[in-house]
């Protein structure tokens, strides 16, 4: 017998954030090595049997047993029907974004009547002007936003922010503001945008869109970076907690090369999986964030 070949047999008590729970008794799982941690193989649990909107995992009676490997489950999503799914806020002169942040100023520099005077008659032309921060309204995040040697909006490649497979992590209907790893681990992630729907968009231009809002821990910034997404977003005000100054959820993915997209809209719009996701912002040297026109297409 390959010496690799371990499962533990094991009760779980799988509390949900959305209410209720789910009891299991001598589950056996296959595991990499000859022992593994309770928090360990609770996310294991999770992420076999695809529970969503997880809150705590409760590991008792663990036995290891040393037998072949029975291998695991997969599950595909197909679409066979083209949608264009629109994923980002409308920006509008004088729209707040995030309290404490100018608004942006939308003017014309050139107005119809004054093209006429340039062009030949019957022709004319409108040129606007547009004055903002650079986090206004549904914007993605690089390195650079954190880091003053990380990547800027003109460094990162556009096959890392367009044309990627998506994964939704689904959590609406949740008192849960806090998102911890155990509610995210069922969910296969590498390599894909993950976006994370809380639902927290319906509150968008009001004030509670402002206030405790939905946010990575850092352990599950930390699982996220272990598991190599190639985008994390979220439809929230901040992929972080603002309570306080700290930003683990940024400081992490970003210091990964992994980009951030906040302020998501119309994730309810989207399949579990089965989508590609574009969030391409326009390549500026020498800055971090900037707006994005978000949006999935479906099938194809």
């Amino acid at each position: 017998m390959d010496a690799m070949d371990w499962r533990v047999e094991f009760d779980a008590e799988v509390r949900f954030s959305n209410g209720g729970s789910l009891r299991s008794e001598g589950f056996r799982l296959d595991i990499a090595g000859a022992d593994i941690s309770d928090a360990a193989l609770g996310e294991l649990f999770v992420e076999h049997l695809g529970l969503l909107m997880v809150d705590t995992v409760t590991v008792t009676n663990k036995r290891l047993l040393n037998e072949p490997h029975k291998g695991s489950r997969g599950v595909t999503f197909e679409s066979t029907s083209r949608k264009l799914v629109e994923l980002s806020h409308v920006v509008r002169d004088g729209m707040i974004t995030y309290p404490g942040l100018p608004a942006p100023k939308i003017s014309d520099y050139l107005t119809r009547e004054d093209s006429r005077k340039k062009y030949a008659p019957g022709t004319e032309f409108h040129m606007g002007r547009i004055t903002l921060v650079s986090n206004t309204g549904t914007y993605l995040d690089t390195p650079f936003h954190r880091y003053a040697n990380g990547a800027d909006l003109a460094d990162i490649p556009v096959g890392a922010v367009a044309d990627l497979e998506g994964v939704v992590v689904r959590l609406t209907g949740s008192d849960l503001r806090a998102i911890d790893r155990t509610a995210i681990a069922a969910h296969s992630v590498t390599g894909r945008a993950v976006l994370i729907h809380t639902g927290w968009d319906q509150h968008w231009g009001t004030e509670q869109y402002f206030n405790d809002h939905p946010h990575l821990t850092e352990h599950a910034a930390e699982w996220l970076v272990d598991q190599r997404p190639a985008l994390v977003g979220i439809d929230s005000l901040n992929i972080d907690g603002t309570a306080n100054g700290t930003r683990p959820a940024h400081t992490a993915l970003l210091a990964a090369g992994i980009p951030i997209v906040e302020h998501l809209r119309g994730l309810s719009q989207l399949p579990p999986h089965g989508f590609r996701f574009h969030a391409a912002p326009v390549a500026i040297a020498g800055m971090g964030t900037f707006p994005v026109r978000a949006y999935a297409v479906i099938g194809g």
